[in-house]
């Protein structure tokens, strides 16, 4: 078997070794796991004889050192002890969350179900704003040492770097995807500069609807991978979605029930197309920096066609016109 590298982390990943890390911290397993659905990791829901099932999280090799890790358990313990519906890591008898086995680092969480979130549905909205609240208030409480800052030098300068060396951009294209890219950046980085500091606080980080699992007793929130510091809103907008009329009264009712357990300061409303802009540009180098996983072009196939990186130019374009645009104005 050949080592695996940086760009195949999880070469060694075999069913054996799988099986063998849950079985060497003490669980009998059934012998059956099934893949879930996580590309930046390796994720399984394991059997358990006579139990029920577990969920592994075999991480990215070099993408974390065990620092970060830990800060990530920690925070999402600190949740969990406060009655927020936070998925945690399993501690062993010594209070140890990652372990390793075979070269592997994971960790291993108690199966959870749910679906995703009807977010057309008010009543849905004011419960996650609710949980985003109370996330916020613990996460006002502390500081990471670790864990990145979500800023524009990462999400934007570091990860056009990382697209320009991608062998994937259409040579005939790089010219203006390039200066596409770096006027979007600078009109991010004008907006943050008009907006001045923001407080930074402990986020979820990646607070999608795929990371929601919706119970008829409410959520469930999953993957604290990406928790990072960085201003509230990030956690908001990407609940959004549709018009900016229909995006403003959603943000209205979030806040609304939000408020109740943590302040939140309305300018942040103004970095938000900017936040966005942002995670277009980290997830189009994301994908990219991680293209020699065969996972990757087996999920992404369209990423290495033309037409994409023409598309994904176009969307540059518009969205510095969502930047340099009007703000979200909360409807009354």
């Amino acid at each position: 078997m050949q080592p695996g590298t940086e760009a195949t982390p999880f070469a060694e990943l075999t069913p054996e070794v799988i099986l063998g890390a849950i079985e060497h911290l003490g669980y009998q397993t059934s012998g059956r796991f099934l893949a879930l659905n996580s590309y930046e990791n390796r994720v399984y829901q394991i059997g358990i004889e006579d139990d029920e099932p577990l969920v592994a999280k075999f991480y990215r090799a070099g993408r974390w050192p065990d620092e970060a890790i830990f800060e990530e358990h920690s925070f999402a313990a600190e949740l969990a002890a406060r009655d927020i519906p936070v998925i945690a890591p399993l501690a062993d008898v010594n209070g140890d969350t990652l372990f390793r086995y075979q070269g592997q680092r994971f960790a291993v969480y108690p199966r959870r179900g749910g679906r995703r979130p009807e977010l057309e549905d008010e009543q849905t909205l004011r419960w996650l704003g609710r949980f985003l609240g109370r996330l916020h208030a613990v996460g006002r409480a502390g500081r990471f040492q670790y864990r990145p800052r979500l800023s524009v030098e990462r999400y934007g300068d570091d990860a056009l770097e990382r697209l320009l060396a991608s062998t994937l951009l259409p040579v005939e294209l790089r010219t203006n995807f390039e200066l596409a890219a770096r006027q979007l950046i600078e009109a991010v980085r004008e907006v943050i500069t008009r907006v001045g500091p923001q407080t930074e606080i402990r986020l979820h980080g990646d607070f999608h609807p795929g990371n929601i699992l919706w119970t008829p007793r409410g959520p469930h929130v999953v993957d604290l991978d990406d928790t990072q510091s960085g201003p509230a809103v990030q956690d908001l907008w990407l609940l959004l979605w549709g018009e900016r009329s229909d995006m403003a009264a959603q943000l209205r009712i979030l806040l609304e029930e939000y408020g109740l357990f943590c302040d939140f300061d309305p300018i942040e409303i103004q970095l938000i197309e900017a936040l966005r802009a942002l995670r277009m540009l980290h997830h189009c180098a994301w994908v990219a920096e991680r293209w020699d996983d065969p996972a990757f072009p087996l999920a992404f196939s369209w990423f290495a066609t033309p037409r994409f990186w023409e598309s994904q130019l176009i969307e540059f374009r518009e969205q510095l016109n969502a930047v340099l645009g009007p703000v979200l104005v909360l409807d009354t």
